[in-house]
């Protein structure tokens, strides 16, 4: 498969070229400026921003992943990025999963989402923003062949253990009420997706098993 990553240069993006090329994939790895790539990797500078540039890209490739995120202070900037993802992709006819946010799934058993609900971090209130809108910017979306997938609430660098659990909107908490996954794992879910499509045009969610 030819996959298209967009924030290859980012901490789940990188984990996604890594297990991409890991899987006998070809990997365009895109990001805003140049940096070190995977043995194997195409380097390529581009704007995830920039519909143009989404669309020359992503020509005559199979898949898209975005696994853009906006620096602090630059979070409005998401769903507007996100917009361009999905008319280039348009344009070109591949298939885009988009790597998104856990604000917007449900808290089992309080029936408001994650960035509604008693405790949520107050720092975190303009990504949780922005990444709702990210989520209905792809959800308004007519013409796109998307997939968003949300992380549960803890998502860090940790263990590739190939396992994890599926839901759909609501949060995915372990038996002591923890909810998180590895990057590594992260990146698993995302690529068993693009090989295995099972939630075309709808979001779900994974975390550790």
């Amino acid at each position: 498969m030819r996959i298209v990553v967009f924030g290859a240069g980012g901490a789940v993006g990188s984990r996604v070229v890594n297990e991409a090329l890991a899987r006998g994939h070809e990997v365009t790895a895109v990001s805003r400026r140049a940096v070190a790539v995977p043995p194997g990797a195409h380097g390529r500078i581009g704007d995830a921003g920039d519909v143009d540039d989404v669309e020359k890209l992503s020509a005559g490739q199979d898949l898209v992943i975005a696994a853009t995120r906006p620096s602090p202070g630059a979070e409005a900037e998401l769903p507007r990025v996100t917009a361009a993802l999905l008319e280039g992709v348009t344009r070109s006819g591949v298939r885009i999963l988009v790597v998104g946010g856990a604000a917007t799934l449900t808290v089992p058993g309080a029936g408001v989402a994650l960035s509604e609900s008693e405790g949520f971090p107050a720092e975190l209130a303009a990504i949780a923003r922005a990444c709702a809108e990210q989520l209905a910017a792809c959800r308004a979306d007519d013409g796109a062949d998307w997939t968003y997938l949300s992380p549960p609430a803890e998502l860090a660098p940790g263990v590739r253990t190939g396992g994890y659990r599926v839901g759909a909107d609501e949060l995915l908490v372990d038996a002591d009420g923890e909810s998180a996954i590895s990057m590594e794992d992260f990146a698993v879910a995302l690529l068993d997706e693009a090989e295995r499509p099972a939630h075309r045009r709808t979001r779900f969610t994974v975390a550790a098993r």
